[in-house]
């Protein structure tokens, strides 16, 4: 699935990731590839992203934490949408 992850200050990610797992309102949730199209509101916490290549731009890789298998984010709020295998998150 292709991720891109904006805030109002720039595009601090894009690219082909394997998972995405964001704090919704309800409570934590991943998408895979495939996933039924959604649109939902974020809550403060942390976008993990995992995959097998991610590469982080220099000027935003301070803005994540490395996992095993791919990075965290912290986040304030946001809103995403999925579909077709498109994930857009809008954070703050």
């Amino acid at each position: 699935m292709y991720l891109e992850i904006v805030s109002p200050e720039a595009t601090l990610f894009s690219g082909e990731v394997t998972s995405v797992t964001v704090p919704g309102v309800n409570g934590e949730f991943q998408m895979l590839n495939n996933h039924t199209p959604i649109v939902s509101i974020l809550k403060e916490g942390h976008v993990k992203v995992d995959g097998t290549n991610i590469q982080l731009e220099k000027e935003v890789e301070a803005k994540f934490t490395k996992s095993d298998k791919g990075f965290w984010l912290a986040i304030n709020s946001g809103t995403l949408e999925l579909k077709d295998n498109k994930l857009i998150i809008l954070a703050d």
